[in-house]
């Protein structure tokens, strides 16, 4: 294929370039395969489940890991768990199935809320489960040392329907799930209207983080179907161009260049 600038110098076909005007790279197939690595967040806020839904984020999070999986095998696509191998066939399903169950026996100490700090190497997808609900200026650094290895990544952010909606009346205790804080709200419905507002913000910070890096983010309430952002994923790998250059922030650019046009 043609050089890019976003591409080594040590790549370049020089053989091939030479009874050209064009400079070419040449690809072994290996090079150019295509992997999509998994993170589902484990931590213990995951295991929250509301009244109103009949799920916990973190079941529906490792369904939706599982099922994703299949149909990229059933697809002839590499799957592995972040951090670990990636592997192709049948078998890959479950080895993805005993990484999740292995690390569900960690300690909570041992379940960060965070993707890992990976290498997953170049031509690469990761598709991430968690409810996101950290800080973005603590997740961003993250998601930006992925992308800029060339992997392009599909946020799943996986949230119970009380945590958009509030639907506590009277006296409530809230009890932090990571950190054992608490707080008694003597009417619970007076702070509906502020914590959507802080919702709606945090949503729109990761919105903006994803779109500078050229990912995507789903959002999925545990007491809808999980076929819905099954089939909204699966339809995302499949649709979008392989296009895993990355863009760095732009004020991270000099004075005198321009950021990559899409």
């Amino acid at each position: 294929r043609h050089f890019e600038h976003s591409d080594a110098a040590d790549t370049i076909d020089w053989r091939r370039s030479a009874s050209s005007d064009h400079l070419y790279v040449r690809e072994r197939e290996w090079e150019a395969a295509h992997t999509a690595w998994m993170w589902v967040d484990q931590s213990i806020s995951m295991a929250f489940r509301s009244h109103i839904s009949s799920t916990s984020k973190i079941d529906r999070a490792i369904v939706l890991a599982l099922s994703m999986g299949e149909l990229l095998v059933r697809g002839g696509e590499r799957i592995g768990l972040m951090g670990g191998r990636a592997r192709t066939g049948r078998m890959s399903v479950n080895q993805l199935a005993l990484g999740l169950a292995r690390r569900s026996q960690m300690t909570n100490d041992e379940t960060p809320s965070l993707p890992p700090a990976a290498s997953l190497g170049a031509f690469s997808e990761c598709i991430l489960f968690s409810d996101f609900l950290e800080p973005v200026e603590e997740l961003a650094p993250r998601l930006e040392q992925l992308a800029v290895q060339g992997v392009r990544g599909h946020l799943v952010q996986v949230l119970d329907p009380a945590e958009e909606s509030l639907p506590y009346n009277g006296r409530t205790e809230f009890t932090s799930a990571e950190s054992g804080e608490r707080m008694i709200a003597g009417r619970a419905e007076s702070l509906r209207e502020r914590f959507h507002e802080r919702m709606v913000a945090h949503r729109q910070e990761l919105m903006d983080e994803v779109r500078r890096l050229e990912w995507s983010l789903l959002v999925h309430h545990t007491d809808r179907p999980p076929e819905e952002p099954l089939l909204a994923i699966h339809a995302r790998l499949a649709g979008l161009e392989h296009d895993y250059r990355y863009r760095p922030p732009a004020e991270k650019l000099d004075d005198d260049a321009s950021p990559v046009a899409p």
